[in-house]
């Protein structure tokens, strides 16, 4: 008979358990002891076995081998091990996780931006619009990180817009507010401008101590923003307080134009859900290349971050600014004739381009805002969100200055004088609005995962515009050293009465135009994503638009008679786009979206020759346009590449504005219905009308991140044609073209390029430089360049150096305008222009504190 033998799943249980799970642990003596065990068993059973006439069991218990001492791995080759295969573990983790930046992240960092490459912004602000990565957002967005304002040295959102390609600078004109008016696209945006995705009605000027990054929405967007962004809108977005961690920051910052500038922010987590953040700022400067002008400002915010629960957040801010100085209204503009086409800014044939034509003992400017906010977030479910948005402010614009106007051209040209005149302005604009919004997040049937946004929101916005007691704006002639007269035979070339005593105004004239508008909207967006493979957008917008205006005037002979004007419209808007996603790194996409520009949206016309709404003064019928309406189509491409921290853009547009504003030159014999010729008036009258139309189209291409570990590059390039396609300007009626139709558009830049780049040369210093390119700029009035006039192209170059001294100090110095490049930010339209002159070169050196 055969020998009995342990059944094989006993002998495994028992092997592993003695083994402890080790077989390659085990020794001779450990499989000895297994086996004296076996036999034991085997005894018993084999006593019981004869008993029951079975065999009985013999187990020869195995020999322990001896082992070569050379097989036994030494403390060094276990260390050695055990590192191999860390480093495999962490490859393989670092092949799966999204890269983190090689130092520990800034507890200020911008929490949108890429934290390895922080010139590319991955996400924007209002996530429930713009739910998707940048990458695949079917729209043309510009991001400006904090990263980016500080390397361009901007600190006003006007330097950090006009180093960027695609935008351009307009001034205030006779009828409007002197401040920030940016053109997008060729189209004025000047209150298409929002803090924290509300409107920041008003023209103002605007600091970037409290700004953690500037987004530039490129195309029309009243879906998104409301009336108005014909051509784009510029949001900026606020720092906010953070509980992650505290720090408390400090930079210093010393000029050759004479600044002086401090900046604190500082960040204070009080425990797990609650903190504060608190910033100020202090500057006393000048301006490079310009006598007189200075540019002092101050400023404070301070904003809560408050957390109570994982489904509550409430966050609340404060922002004050004061900007103070002498305004520079620019220089005079040259032209040989009022036929003639050649000419320019007076610096480029001779005179001085420090000259400053104001009264350095009657001008100055007070531009301040008070802003408030509170935002509250709700959670209700894991798909379902809240928001609730409520902000006030308070801002002021408030200046006297004087404009260099009406040359009068003498032989030698160096003998030439012209005309200074008043402009000034009390413009106080306060806004209330609410926004509430809900964002579903929810799957569909056909496996797509939907962004759901609705909201409605409310905006009442208040502005009263005054100007001071016996100043009338840009008169022709008038005595000398009074305060409200022009001041004729004033030098081109020596401004020989700037530092005279010239009597102040005496105040306010007490008859101000005052506008009023009211907006209700509602509207739904949604972003429907199948398997990021396609993802479909589209939203509508409706707004209940209302505008009124009061003001003083002369009415059948009676001077400060009153009178009002109000109109309402209905602006029903949408948007459609078409994203593709061939790989997950790159999107194609296709938009649609339009816009409408009612009466008035501008905020700070007061008559219809700037934009306004007129009230019904001077024996006049007033003029009541309908909203201007835009449309526009975008093409595009959008790629993540090197690693996916470089995001590459490229953009096919074109954007048409219908029932367009025009001016119109009419006589007794060419008057209209809707451009009458004013009783009792001789010669050829101004008229606006409404009906005109143009086009814009163009490529637009933008770069944004890291080339390598150590090469940083932020830039664009914008390209664009700019054509009157239907004009109702009779041929006779223009002085230096036989007809509107063709000409292309003022204030319009119709090339442009930036590039921002910078190189970290090692773990202490890094070098970098920005270069702008413009085309030159037509003037005109009310769209056509038809003047006769232009700013030329320009060059300019910029150059930074920073020196991370240890982890808490760093040293940077700025090159502004290397070669001190004379060139011009903006032209004023009339047929007697003057333009502004940019800065000169200057250096400044910051000494920054970082805790």
């Amino acid at each position: 008979m055969g020998v009995a033998r342990t059944p094989k799943s006993l002998r495994s249980v028992a092997v592993r358990k003695s083994f402890g799970g080790n077989l390659e642990g085990a020794t001779g003596k450990t499989v000895s002891a297994v086996a004296s065990l076996i036999a034991v068993a085997s005894v018993s059973s084999g006593a019981q076995a004869q008993q029951s006439t079975l065999p009985p069991v013999n187990v020869d218990a195995p020999k322990e081998r001896p082992r070569s001492t050379a097989a036994k791995p030494t403390p060094d080759q276990v260390r050695a091990r055990n590192a191999l295969r860390r480093a495999a573990q962490q490859r393989q983790q670092a092949a799966q996780a999204p890269a983190v930046p090689t130092e520990a992240p800034a507890a200020d960092r911008n929490p949108y931006a890429d934290p390895v490459a922080p010139y590319k912004v991955d996400h924007v602000q209002a996530g429930g619009k713009f739910p998707e990565k940048l990458v695949d957002t079917p729209k043309s967005i510009t991001v400006l990180s904090k990263e980016i304002l500080e390397d361009k040295g901007a600190t006003t959102l006007k330097q950090a817009i006009l180093s960027t390609a695609g935008v351009t600078l307009g001034t205030g004109e006779g009828g409007n507010a002197f401040g920030d008016r940016f053109f997008i696209r060729g189209f004025d945006a000047r209150n298409d401008v929002f803090i924290d995705g509300v409107r920041d009605s008003g023209v103002s000027v605007r600091e970037n101590f409290f700004t953690e990054q500037v987004e530039i929405l490129r195309g029309p967007g009243s879906t998104f923003a409301g009336r108005g962004v014909a051509g784009g809108a510029i949001n900026i977005v606020t720092k906010q307080a953070t509980t992650e961690k505290s720090f408390y920051n400090m930079d210093t910052t010393f000029g050759t134009d004479r600044t002086k500038r401090v900046v604190l922010d500082v960040n204070q987590v009080v425990n797990s859900t609650f903190a504060i953040r608190a910033g100020g700022l202090f500057q006393d400067a000048g301006v490079a290349g310009r006598d007189y002008v200075t540019d002092n400002r101050d400023g404070a915010f301070v904003a809560t971050t408050w957390k109570p629960t994982d489904a509550i957040k409430i966050t609340t801010d404060y922002i004050h600014t004061a900007l103070t100085g002498l305004p520079d209204f620019g220089v005079p503009y040259y032209r040989p004739s009022t036929a003639s086409t050649a000419g320019g800014p007076f610096p480029d044939f001779g005179s001085n381009r420090n000259n400053w034509y104001g009264f350095t003992k009657r001008d100055f400017y007070r531009v301040g805002q008070d802003i408030g906010t509170i935002n509250a977030e709700v959670q209700i479910t894991p798909d379902l969100l809240l928001t609730n948005k409520i902000r006030d402010s308070h801002s002021t614009q408030n200046y006297v200055g004087t404009l260099p106007e009406s040359p009068v051209l003498a032989t030698p040209l160096s003998a030439s004088t012209l005309t200074v005149n008043p402009q000034s302005r009390y413009q106080a604009t306060d806004v209330f609005a609410n926004q509430t919004e809900a964002t579903y997040k929810f799957d569909d049937y056909a496996g797509f995962k939907h962004t759901l946004l609705g909201g409605i929101e409310y905006d009442r916005e208040r502005s009263s515009i005054d100007k001071y007691a016996g100043f009338s704006s840009e008169l022709t002639t008038g005595p000398i050293f009074t305060p409200g007269g022009s001041t004729s035979g004033v030098s081109v070339f020596s401004p020989q009465f700037t530092n005279n005593v010239v009597p102040l105004p005496g105040g306010l004239s007490g008859f101000p135009t005052k506008i009023s508008v009211d907006t209700v909207s509602g509207y739904v967006m949604d972003s429907a994503n199948y398997r990021d493979l396609l993802i479909l957008n589209g939203g509508v917008r409706y707004d209940d638009y209302s505008i009124k205006v009061n003001g003083y005037g002369t009415v059948n002979g009676v001077a400060n008679t009153f009178g009002q004007q109000q109109q309402e419209y209905g602006l029903p808007n949408f948007n459609l786009g078409l994203t593709l996603k061939p790989l997950p790194n790159g999107s194609v996409y296709a938009a649609y979206a339009t816009s409408s520009n009612p009466v008035g949206s501008e905020f700070d016309g007061t008559s219809v020759q700037y934009g306004g709404l007129a009230p019904v003064l001077n024996g006049n019928s007033p003029q009541i346009f309908g909203p201007e309406k835009n449309r526009a189509i975008e093409l595009g491409t959008k790629w993540e590449l090197f690693d996916r921290h470089l995001l590459l853009t490229a953009a096919l547009f074109q954007t048409e504005k219908d029932n367009a504003r025009e001016s119109v030159n009419v006589t007794a014999a060419t008057a209209t219905a809707s451009c009458p010729y004013p009783a009792g008036t001789t010669g050829t009258v101004s008229c606006i009308s409404a009906g005109a139309a143009y086009r814009i189209r163009g490529i637009d291409l933008g770069v944004g991140g890291k080339i390598t570990d150590k090469w940083s590059v932020f830039g664009g390039l914008v390209l664009m044609q700019s054509e009157v396609t239907k004009s109702l300007v009779p041929p006779a009626n223009t002085t230096l073209y036989a007809s509107n139709v063709g000409l292309p558009l003022a204030n319009v830049a119709h090339q442009s390029f930036s590039m921002l780049t910078k190189y970290q040369l090692n773990d202490i210093w890094e070098f970098g430089g920005q270069a702008v390119y413009r085309s030159k700029i037509y003037g005109g009035t009310f769209l056509a360049a038809n003047q006769g006039t232009s700013l030329p192209s320009y060059w300019r170059f910029d150059a930074f150096a920073e020196a991370k001294i240890n982890k808490n100090w760093r040293l940077k110095v700025y090159v502004n305008n290397i070669f001190d490049k004379r060139y011009y930010d903006a032209l004023y339209q009339s047929a007697a222009p003057f333009v502004l002159e940019a800065p000169g070169r200057a250096a400044y050196l910051t000494i920054s504190a970082r805790y």
